[in-house]
C-alpha cells in the first residue's frame, strides 16, 4: 500500500541507523527501579535475581571467547529471551523473531522521537542544554518536551513490537497485570524503565517459547495503553497527534497515539446464509443487504465512506426479536456478503462478535476486551463487521444490583465507543447488537443503536409455507401444492408494504399519543406539526430524548439512500469499488431520492414503536417480579404463623 494524502515517510535508513544504539540497550545497561518492585525469577533454583544465565555453546578456535560478559546487576534482555527455554542451547526461531522485533521496535521509536525533537523545538533545545546555554525561561519548556518524547517513545515502542508480534501469537496467553515503571523525564530513562520491566515479566512468565511471545506480546499491548492514557494530559504533543507516518517495508501506519493493526482479514468458520434462505424480517433483512453494500463504498486512501459523509450509513444498530425468529440467520447472511464482496474486490474483512466469554472476573480485563473487539473493527485499513449477540446478558444496565462489574465496564466501553467525544465514524465498519430481551438494556446503551432491525420472523401464511418448504430440503417427495415458493418473500414488494405499515403506529401506547396528536392539529404534513408529535411521544415516555430524534433523522438520511448499489458494481470492482473517492460520491449522489413526509412519520413511528415495546415489555417483567415477591412474602407469613401457633 502506497502512501495516502495524510501520511508522512518515516524513511528506513532512518530506523536502520539506530539498530546499535537498540542492540546496546537489548545486550544491557544499568537500571534502578522508581516506580515498580524488582521479583525474583521464576527460576529462581538456576540463577540469582538478576544474574543472566548464558549459552553454554563454545568457540572451536582457540583464544576466541564467544560468551557475552555483563554485570550483574545489569538488564540483559538477549540473555532473558535466549534463557527461555531451559533444554535448548541453541537459538530457537521464536527467539530469533522476538529479538528482531524488539530491535526493529527500539529503532522505530528512537527515530520516531528523533523526528519529533527536528519538529519541535527539542533538538535545539536539548544542544543548548548540553552546552549550558539554555536560557531559564525555557526550562520549563524544554521539561515538557522531553516528556513528550518520551511518551513517544513509549508508545511507538510498544505499537511497533505488539504489529510485529501480531502474526506470531499463539492461543497462549499470559496475564502480566498492570504496568509500573513508565518514567517520563527523557526518551533514554523511558526506554531503559520499559525494557527493564519487560525483563521483569519475562523472568516470571516466559518459561517456554509460546509464553515468551505471550509475555512479549501482552507487555506490548499495556505499554502502549498506559502511554496513551497518560498523553491526554500531557502538553507538546500536538506536532505527534496530528501526523501519520508510513513505514513501508513493515506495511506499519503510525498514528498519534492510536494503535497500529496488520491489515488482515479473520478466518471465518460460520456457515453463510443466502438472502432467500431468509424468510420474514423483510426491513431488516432489506437494510442488512444494503448496509453490506454500503460498507464497500469505503475508500482505502481517503479513509471515508461517501454514504458516511452524505448521511446514509449506519454505524449501530440494534436487531430484536423473540428467539428463533432469526437474528442469527440475519448474522450469517450479513457476514456471508460482505466476505463475498471483500473477496471479490480484494479487500481485507475482519468479523468479530464480543461473547459472554469476554466478561472476565479480573477488575478491568473485560473492559480492556470490549475495546480490544472495538479497535479491531474499527481499524480503518479493513473493512469490519462486529456483532453483540445476546447484549442484554453482556453489557450490565448501570442500577441493577445484578449486574457484575465487568458488565458494566463493558457498558461503559461501548457507549463511549458509539458515541462518545472520540467517535469517528469512517464508514469502514458497522456493529450490530442482538437481544432477545432488549429492555433488558440500559437505555443509554439502547439508544446508541442508530437504526433498529425489528427481526420478527415469518409473519404470514405464505412466509410459514416458504420457512417449511426451505427447512424440508429435497429429500422428499411431499407435493408443494397451491403456492409460488417465495413470491413473498421478494424484497422490494415486501419492504415497500413493511415502511407502509408505519404510517400508524404498533403499539398501543404511541397509537394514543399519534391519534391525540393528530385530533389536536391535524395532518402531520409539516416540520412543525412532525415536532409537536415528538414532544407528545417525549411527554408519554421521558426518555424519548435529542438522541432519538438524531436516530430517527439518520434513519431518514438512510430511506433517502432507499436503493442497492447495482450488483454489478459488485461482481466488477472497475464499475465502483476501485474508482477513486469523488467518482464514487458522485456517483451514489445520483442514485439519492428526495426525503418526503412519509418517510419521517414511518421512522418516527419504527423507532418510537421500538422504545414504547421495550418500555412495556420493562414494565411488564417488572410488575411481574413485584406480584411474585409480594405473592412469596404473603406465603411466607403465613408459614410463619402457622408454625408458631
Amino acid at each position: 500500500m502506497s502512501l495516502t494524502s495524510d501520511q508522512m515517510e518515516l524513511r528506513e535508513a532512518d530506523i536502520v541507523k539506530h539498530y546499535p544504539a537498540a542492540v546496546a540497550m537489548l545486550d544491557g545497561f544499568d537500571h534502578t527501579p522508581r516506580i515498580g518492585a524488582a521479583t525474583t525469577p521464576a527460576r529462581a533454583e538456576e540463577r540469582s535475581p538478576g544474574i543472566t544465565r548464558h549459552r553454554r555453546f563454545r568457540s572451536t578456535t582457540p583464544g576466541m571467547v564467544t560468551q557475552r560478559t555483563a554485570r550483574p546487576e545489569g538488564v540483559h534482555i538477549i540473555n532473558r529471551v535466549e534463557g527461555s527455554d531451559d533444554s535448548d542451547v541453541l537459538t530457537s526461531p521464536q527467539q530469533a523473531i522476538v529479538m528482531q522485533a524488539l530491535r526493529r521496535a527500539l529503532a522505530i521509536s528512537l527515530a520516531m522521537a528523533e523526528n519529533y525533537g527536528e519538529q519541535t523545538a527539542l533538538a535545539d533545545l536539548k544542544r543548548a542544554n548540553l552546552a549550558g546555554d539554555l536560557p531559564a525561561s525555557r526550562k520549563t519548556e524544554f521539561s515538557e518536551l522531553l516528556s513528550a518524547e518520551a511518551l513517544i517513545n513509549l508508545h511507538v515502542f510498544g505499537n511497533a513490537l505488539a504489529y510485529l508480534m501480531s502474526s506470531h501469537h499463539s492461543e497462549t496467553t499470559v496475564e502480566i497485570g498492570e504496568i509500573q515503571e513508565v518514567l517520563t523525564d527523557n526518551g533514554q530513562l523511558a526506554l531503559h524503565g520499559a525494557l527493564w520491566e519487560l525483563d521483569q515479566e519475562l523472568s516470571k512468565h516466559a518459561i517456554d517459547d509460546a509464553r515468551l511471545v505471550a509475555t512479549v506480546a501482552a507487555y506490548a499491548e499495556q505499554l502502549m495503553e498506559k502511554a496513551a492514557l497518560r498523553a491526554q494530559t500531557t502538553p507538546q504533543l500536538e506536532a505527534f497527534n496530528a501526523a501519520a507516518w508510513r513505514i513501508e517495508s513493515d506495511d506499519l501506519t503510525l498514528r498519534g497515539f492510536s494503535p497500529a493493526s496488520k491489515a488482515k482479514s479473520t478466518t471465518l468458520t460460520m456457515t453463510f446464509k443466502k438472502p432467500n434462505e431468509v424468510v420474514g424480517n423483510h426491513i431488516a433483512k432489506y437494510q442488512a443487504m444494503k448496509l453490506a453494500k454500503m460498507l464497500m463504498a469505503y475508500d482505502f486512501d481517503r479513509h471515508l465512506n461517501p454514504f458516511a459523509e452524505l448521511g446514509g450509513f449506519i454505524f449501530t444498530f440494534m436487531g430484536d426479536g423473540q428467539p428463533g425468529t432469526g437474528k442469527t440467520t440475519l448474522i450469517q447472511m450479513m457476514a456471508g456478503m460482505i466476505n463475498d464482496y471483500c473477496q471479490i474486490a480484494g479487500y481485507p474483512f475482519r468479523y468479530q462478535n464480543l461473547s459472554t466469554d469476554n466478561i472476565d472476573s479480573y477488575q478491568g480485563k473485560s473492559g480492556q476486551n470490549a475495546k480490544s473487539f472495538v479497535d479491531t473493527i474499527l481499524d480503518p485499513s479493513v473493512i469490519g463487521f462486529g456483532t453483540i449477540d445476546d447484549i442484554d446478558t453482556l453489557a450490565g444496565k448501570r442500577g441493577d444490583r445484578q449486574s457484575s462489574s465487568g458488565q458494566l465496564e463493558i457498558t461503559a466501553v461501548l457507549m463511549e465507543s458509539f458515541a462518545g467525544a472520540n467517535t469517528v465514524v469512517r464508514g469502514n465498519c458497522t456493529f450490530g447488537m442482538f437481544s432477545n430481551y432488549p429492555e433488558n438494556v440500559d437505555d443509554a446503551l439502547r439508544q446508541r443503536a442508530g437504526a433498529r432491525f425489528l427481526v420478527d420472523g415469518p409473519q404470514t401464511r405464505d412466509d410459514y409455507i416458504d420457512i417449511l418448504y426451505l427447512l424440508m430440503g429435497k429429500n422428499h417427495d411431499i407435493p408443494l401444492g397451491k403456492h409460488e415458493v417465495f413470491a413473498a418473500q421478494e424484497i422490494k414488494k415486501a419492504v415497500a408494504a413493511s415502511f407502509a405499515s408505519h404510517s400508524r403506529p404498533h403499539e398501543a401506547g404511541l397509537m394514543r399519543v399519534f391519534d391525540q396528536v393528530q385530533d389536536d392539529i391535524g395532518e402531520l404534513d409539516t416540520i412543525a406539526k412532525m415536532g409537536s408529535y415528538l414532544k407528545g411521544i417525549q411527554q408519554a415516555d421521558s426518555r424519548f430524548t435529542g438522541r432519538a430524534i438524531k436516530n430517527i433523522t439518520d434513519a431518514v438520511k438512510v430511506r433517502a439512500m432507499d436503493f442497492e448499489l447495482p450488483d454489478e458494481w459488485m461482481e466488477d470492482p472497475d464499475l465502483f469499488l476501485f474508482r477513486d473517492y469523488d467518482t464514487k460520491k458522485g456517483m451514489i449522489s445520483e442514485l439519492r431520492q428526495p426525503i418526503t413526509v412519509d418517510m419521517v412519520i414511518q421512522e418516527i413511528n419504527r423507532y418510537a414503536d421500538s422504545e414504547f415495546r421495550y418500555a412495556d415489555k420493562s414494565d411488564e417483567v417488572a410488575i411481574t417480579d413485584m406480584v411474585r415477591d409480594f405473592g412469596r412474602t404473603e406465603e411466607a407469613k403465613r408459614r410463619y404463623l402457622k408454625g408458631k401457633s
